[in-house]
């Protein structure tokens, strides 16, 4: 790229932190020739928070957040984390909609269609890792699909009528149109994937070395580049996201080549995020959930979250 930032010893820190140490193995990949251009971030971009309903309930005890979610059947946000499935109302109230599991994979598939992964919830004697599992009632009940016992999945992407899912297990980018058999792609330390919505072969992970492309499908990718993302979402041509370890929210127009940073999400340490359009985003941090209506010019509370939790 033609502007490449370093990667300071804190970024690397805070993406060990968010799971390429502890939950990744392997790397690899092909060269990737595109080059683009990062722009350089304001010392201080504003958070802001002028836009929807602030949350106004007592901050939930979610040990720690893994995936964001809007279900287009009744608009509603759902909250994967370390306790549960969490369904948030407009004024941030909260309830867990189903069992007390650590969900580390999470993905909205369709109304009421929920992707997962993770592991059970404790006193359960179901295996460690529960491969893919799929709720029809927006998350109330879950059931195996394939690979119980054998992987976790740390990040699930669905897109073409696809599964996209990162095994952090054994390092893997696993790819399956029904959820059941499963072709093992590329081998790479991930902490985040995602998926151009307009082409199945163009997959984004990020990495390390910062964001990695493949335009095969995710069989290769190229090596990482700057900037360095903890996670990304993609939703349509201007709605491609990435979060930094440092908070800071960037948005491309074309494909990942070239990012602006358009804000940065209040609340310490990122933990997730998902596009939801071109202009509204969602983004979880150290102390809840925000919300951007305007791609990230502003940030509205939208859950609540203790701090201090013991997820992983």
């Amino acid at each position: 790229m033609n502007t490449r930032q370093r990667a300071v010893p804190g970024a690397l820190a805070l993406l060990a932190a968010v799971g390429l140490t502890a939950c990744s193995a392997g790397s690899g990949g092909t060269a990737d020739g595109d080059a683009g251009r990062t722009s350089r971030a304001p010392a201080e971009p504003s958070p802001g928070g002028t836009e929807g309903s602030p949350a106004t309930g007592d901050p939930v005890d979610a040990g720690h957040i893994h995936g964001l979610g809007v279900d287009p059947a009744d608009g509603r946000l759902y909250v994967a984390t370390h306790r549960g499935v969490l369904s948030v109302g407009r004024n941030g109230e909260a309830q867990r909609v189903g069992d007390a599991a650590d969900y580390m994979g999470f993905a909205v598939a369709g109304p009421g269609t929920f992707l997962g992964s993770g592991h059970p919830a404790p006193g359960s004697d179901a295996p460690a890792n529960r491969g893919l599992i799929r709720s029809t009632d927006a998350g109330r009940t879950w059931q195996p699909v394939s690979l119980s016992g054998e992987v976790d999945f740390h990040a699930l992407s669905h897109a073409h009528g696809t599964v996209y899912g990162y095994d952090s297990t054994n390092g893997v980018l696993r790819v399956s149109r029904d959820g059941k058999k499963w072709d093992a792609r590329a081998q790479l330390a991930a902490v985040d994937i995602t998926v151009s919505p307009d082409d199945p072969d163009v997959v984004l992970a990020t990495t390390r070395g910062g964001l990695a492309r493949s335009t095969d499908g995710g069989r290769t990718f190229g090596a990482g580049r700057q900037p360095l993302l903890a996670f990304v979402s993609w939703a349509g041509q201007r709605g491609l996201y990435g979060l930094g370890p440092d908070g800071v929210l960037r948005r491309s127009s074309d494909g990942g080549r070239s990012w602006e940073v358009t804000g940065r999400v209040p609340g310490g340490a990122p933990q997730a995020l998902t596009a939801v359009s071109a202009d509204r985003v969602l983004a979880a941090t150290g102390d809840g959930v925000y919300e951007s209506r305007d791609g990230g010019a502003t940030f509205t509370r939208r859950l609540a979250v203790a701090s201090g939790g013991d997820g992983h």
